[in-house]
C-alpha cells in the first residue's frame, strides 16, 4: 500500500527536529517530494505562515528562551539560530522582539515577548467533504485585472482587492464575459502575487494600473464548491494537505486559480466557485 504523506506535518517535524542545523526551502521541499512553490503554497494555506519565516521565528523564539535562561555566549546562541555573526543576529532579534539579546539576557524574563510556539499538526486538521474533482485541460488565456503581492499573513487583504476590481467587471474592452478569476502566482519564498481579474482577448485599452498573467494550456484538477465563499480556506487546506498527497497526482509549477461564474454573488458570497489546481 502506498504511504500517503501529510506534507505540512512532515515539514513541521523536519523543522522542529533540525532548528539548530542548516534548513533551506530546497531541502524541505525535496524531503517532502514537492516543488518549492508547492510547499510554499500548501504550508501557507494550512498554517498562515510562509515556510522560511516560520523557521526564522521559531529559531529566534528558541534563542530568546536560551538568553532569558542566562546563556553564557550570545555568539553560540546566534550560530545555533542560523546566524553567522553577532551583528546579524542582534539585528534580526531586535526586529523580531524590539529588544537586544544582551538586554533580554540581563532582565532574565520572557514577559512581553511574542514568541512563536511550535505548530501542532493536529491543530491544522480541518477538512471538508469535497466532490471528486474533474480533470480538464485548460485553454491558454490571459487574465487582466488588479494585482497585489501578499504573504500568507496578509491574505485577509485580498477581499479588498476584489472590492476595488468589482467596479470594472463587465466594462473592459476585449473582456470575455461570464466569469472572474483569482490567480495565484509564485513570487518568492515569502510572498505570492494574486490577481483579481477577467479573461481578455487583447490587452489594449486596459486601465493603466492593471496587470496581466498568462494561464498556459495544461491539465488541471477542478474542484467545485457550491457553498459560501467563507469555506475557501478550509477547502484549500483539504485540497492541498489531504487530496493532493492521497491522490498520487503532483502539483505542477504553474498558476492555480479560482473561477467565479455568473451564479456567484460577490455581495453575499453565495453561489459557489471552482478551484483549478495544475497537476502533472
Amino acid at each position: 500500500m502506498r504511504e500517503t504523506m501529510n506534507p505540512v506535518g512532515k515539514t513541521l517535524w523536519l523543522i522542529e527536529s533540525a532548528l539548530g542545523s542548516t534548513l533551506t526551502l530546497d531541502y524541505l521541499a525535496q524531503a517532502c517530494g514537492m516543488s518549492r512553490f508547492s510547499l510554499i503554497r500548501v504550508f501557507g494555506v494550512v498554517t498562515g505562515h510562509t515556510v522560511m519565516r516560520y523557521v526564522r521565528e521559531r529559531r529566534l523564539s528558541e534563542a530568546a528562551r536560551q538568553l532569558s535562561a542566562g546563556a553564557d555566549n550570545i555568539l553560540d546562541v546566534a550560530l545555533s539560530a542560523g546566524y553567522q555573526s553577532h551583528e546579524a543576529f542582534t539585528r534580526a532579534f531586535h526586529e523580531e522582539f524590539g529588544i537586544t539579546p544582551e538586554a533580554l539576557r540581563a532582565r532574565s524574563s520572557l514577559s512581553g515577548l511574542n514568541l512563536t510556539e511550535p505548530l501542532r499538526m493536529d491543530q491544522q486538521q480541518q477538512y471538508l467533504e469535497l466532490e471528486p474533482p474533474r480533470f480538464e485541460t485548460s485553454k491558454a488565456m490571459t487574465i487582466a485585472g488588479l494585482g497585489g503581492r501578499f504573504s500568507y499573513e496578509t491574505v485577509g487583504n485580498i477581499p479588498e482587492l476584489w472590492r476595488r476590481f468589482g467596479e470594472f467587471i463587465g466594462t473592459l474592452p476585449h473582456e470575455v464575459k461570464g466569469a472572474a478569476y483569482g490567480v495565484c502566482v509564485a513570487a518568492d519564498a515569502e510572498q505570492f502575487d494574486y490577481i483579481a481579474g477577467v479573461e481578455v482577448k487583447a490587452a489594449s485599452g486596459l486601465p493603466k494600473d492593471f496587470v496581466q498573467v498568462d494561464i498556459p494550456a495544461r491539465r488541471y484538477a477542478v474542484f467545485t464548491w457550491r457553498g459560501h465563499i467563507s469555506a475557501i480556506h478550509t477547502m484549500c487546506n483539504t485540497i492541498w494537505n489531504k487530496w493532493l498527497p492521497e491522490s498520487g497526482e503532483r502539483h505542477a509549477a504553474a498558476p492555480d486559480f479560482e473561477k467565479y461564474g455568473q451564479s456567484f454573488d460577490p455581495a453575499t458570497g453565495n453561489g459557489g466557485f471552482e478551484i483549478w489546481v495544475p497537476v502533472e
